[in-house]
């Protein structure tokens, strides 16, 4: 742990050896590693000698959040480095997170960055509606399944939308990891909260029917209740954008 006043750095214990390159990080990020995505936050793949690096910068919070982050609540970096490691200790996947770090400016916090393993899925959600699967309705249950499994230990993805499922259909049996954590809630999650956590999936009504069946069978709901919600949250997200 570095405690300067200039950044505070926590590396995985697996990883210390990335502990210099972690801390370069700040000044090197904008000109170097290549975009993976770039809006409200942006993230770059950056390659050593070992390993391919996911970095996250996350925006920088308005002065109220800089003081809250600061004082009161733990950033979004490192929300997302310790939610990874709740879901990796419960069986689900999640790219292995390395790392994250916190920058201040002056007293206050000013901007923070999450580091994790490069995923090896090749896919995400959003995939499925743009080319043909010949697994597509095995990729869908394995989807459903991993969204049982985290609702029946009590995490809730806030933002489960397409772009942070991804799987893996080169194997036997099929890999789905969750990204994108930062807004994970825990709570008991019963079949209003679990099926309303389907809204976001762009699908159609027999996407929706192999996503519900599988869901309402794992968590033991009623297979009409849980098509009837899933459906009406989805069309209801639908509206709404």
């Amino acid at each position: 742990m570095d405690n300067s006043n200039k950044y505070r750095i926590f590396v995985n214990p697996k990883y210390k050896e990335l502990e210099p390159f972690i801390a370069t990080i700040p000044a090197i990020f904008s000109r170097e590693g290549v975009i993976i995505h770039k809006g409200r936050n942006e993230l770059r793949l950056f390659k050593t000698e070992k390993y391919n690096l996911v970095v996250k910068s996350y925006k920088k919070p308005n002065l109220a959040n800089k003081i809250i982050y600061d004082l009161f609540r733990a950033s979004k970096a490192e929300r997302s480095y310790s939610y990874a490691l709740k879901l990796l200790n419960a069986g689900i996947a999640s790219p292995e997170p390395i790392g994250f770090l916190i920058e201040k400016s002056g007293l206050f916090f000013n901007q923070s960055f999450f580091l994790s393993l490069q995923s090896e899925c090749p896919y995400d959600y959003y995939d499925l509606n743009k080319r043909p699967f010949e697994r597509k309705e095995e990729i869908l249950r394995a989807i459903a399944l991993v969204t049982a499994q985290m609702h029946k230990n009590g995490f809730l993805h806030k933002d489960y939308g397409g772009g942070n499922i991804l799987f893996d259909d080169r194997k036997k049996t099929i890999r789905t990891e969750i990204i994108d954590l930062n807004r994970m809630r825990f709570c008991k999650i019963g079949i209003k909260k679990g099926c309303k956590n389907f809204e976001r999936l762009v699908a159609s009504e027999e996407t929706l029917e192999i996503l519900g069946k599988a869901y309402a069978k794992d968590r033991n709901f009623d297979e009409k209740e849980c098509l009837t919600l899933i459906k009406k949250h989805n069309t209801s997200w639908k509206q709404k954008r």
